[in-house]
């Protein structure tokens, strides 16, 4: 296991944009730090009220976006738009394409989530988005499957092999995940604190996890984690 430590990851503040990036992404460049497996991005991002991010392009990317607090407003070049609100989970497929525009709607609380990008299986597929409400809070103290390439149990369906999991905790909840042979794992902390396989992980950090067959997870205050079983 491999702990990424929240003060270790890349940092830009815009102003209206305060990010930390994971691994390398934009202006910050660490070839210690290109991904995990198909796991390529996974930005921390504050956007103050009423900013956002204009109208601009993707292409072959699997992109997820987690809400965390505040709210965020989604506008397509396919004609989607929405606002996602905390348990929430958006997934756009840019495949060939697609422009998009996130703006925080409120004009007086700041926006706080999280953005993830997987490399797809395959290039050049139609662009495609989805949305769905989860709401892990009201089940807390559970692992719930929020995306995967078979879109089972009403999970987001991504391009890639990848089962992503997301599970609020109350202090003292324990959680525990099996990886098959051959499986990685990224568990990522969004908030709170939490001892994985014993080791304390604070808000922001990270840790891949390979040739591994048993995580277990104990939230050591209330927290909120993503976890990623990997091909």
């Amino acid at each position: 296991m491999e702990i990424r430590k929240a003060q270790d990851r890349g940092h830009a503040n815009h102003g209206w944009l305060d990010s930390y990036h994971t691994f390398s992404f934009a202006n910050y460049y660490d070839p210690s730090y290109m991904g995990f497996r198909a796991l390529r991005v996974i930005n921390e991002d504050r956007v103050s009220p009423g900013a956002g991010f204009g109208t601009h392009g993707h292409r072959d990317m699997e992109i997820i976006t987690y809400v965390l607090a505040g709210a965020l407003e989604h506008k397509d070049s396919m004609g989607n738009g929405s606002v996602i609100y905390p348990g929430d989970v958006q997934r756009m497929s840019a495949g060939t394409g697609i422009l998009h525009s996130e703006f925080n709607p409120s004009q007086t609380e700041p926006a706080h989530f999280l953005q993830i990008w997987l490399l797809p299986q395959t290039k050049g597929t139609p662009p495609s988005y989805e949305q769905h409400h989860f709401g892990l809070a009201k089940n807390p103290g559970q692992l719930r499957l929020i995306a995967a390439a078979d879109g089972r149990e009403g999970a987001l369906r991504v391009q890639q092999d990848v089962d992503l999991y997301g599970a609020v905790l109350k202090k003292g909840d324990r959680i525990s995940h099996n990886l098959k042979p051959q499986r990685h794992a990224w568990v990522q902390v969004a908030q709170g604190t939490i001892t994985l396989n014993g080791l304390p992980l604070d808000p922001g950090d990270g840790t891949a996890i390979s040739e591994e067959t048993d995580i277990a997870i104990t939230a050591t205050e209330d927290a909120e984690i993503l976890l990623f079983d990997l091909a």
